[in-house]
């Protein structure tokens, strides 16, 4: 799961939603993206919106789902950090 930051953005038709995790308090944060990663279908897209740069949970999906997700920086902070989550085709 690469995790640099790049300029490029997504397929705007494959991206199914986004997920803002900033008004969430931090014990719902992971529950909600998990549940995110659960129902997107291979090859369809969301994007992760976070307050904080989300390297450890990348690093969590990668542990948890090997080689099932794929994450591009969007937005790389300072303030607001968007990564669009993909979930590779079968």
């Amino acid at each position: 799961m690469p995790a640099t930051p790049t300029a490029a953005a997504p397929n705007a038709s494959a991206i199914a939603e986004i997920v803002d995790l900033r008004p969430l308090i931090r014990p719902e944060r992971h529950v909600v993206v998990f549940a995110a990663l659960d129902a997107l279908e291979p090859g369809a897209t969301f994007v992760l919106i976070n307050d904080h740069a989300p390297i450890p949970l990348l690093h969590r999906i990668e542990g948890s789902w090997p080689g099932q997700f794929d994450a591009e920086f969007l937005l790389d902070g300072p303030d607001v950090w968007q990564v669009a989550i993909t979930r590779n085709p079968t």
